[in-house]
């Protein structure tokens, strides 16, 4: 089993370098590729940020290829319940946080939207924000 970067992700997924995209294609389709749950995350960021696709397209490709019988993640369940909540419009990278933490009682953040999205999230745990000093 090889593990990959982001760099052969984005590669494969937005097949923008004739060369890199092909190589990245050869590697991901013979199988035996495991893939962490930080290259998903910055994949994201990266197709979101510098090549423009909307967030729920990004997320339909990362499902699809996370599907693929030859991939392996790092955590299937997480990246799994992550998407999901994305299809219901949870940020992905927020959604991504949430699921790795759902042994835990509680989320803390000062992001009122993180906050009120994931209060419509079955499963998801208490999203919060913390008691602020005057």
């Amino acid at each position: 089993m090889i593990a990959v970067d982001t760099n052969l992700l984005v590669r494969y997924l937005t097949r923008d370098h004739p060369q890199q995209s092909a190589a990245a294609a050869r590697v991901i389709e013979a199988g035996g590729v495991w893939v962490a749950t930080t290259v998903l995350l910055e994949t994201y960021w990266v197709i979101t940020s510098l090549y423009g696709l909307a967030p729920a397209q990004v997320c339909q490709a990362l499902r699809g290829f996370a599907g693929l019988p030859n991939i392996t993640l790092e955590n299937p369940s997480t990246v799994a319940q992550a998407l999901d909540w994305s299809d219901n419009g949870l940020d992905f990278p927020d959604a991504l946080h949430l699921a790795a933490a759902r042994d835990c009682d509680e989320f803390l953040t000062f992001d009122r939207q993180l906050c009120r999205a994931a209060a419509g999230q079955a499963g998801a745990i208490k999203v919060r924000r913390p008691p602020m000093l005057l």
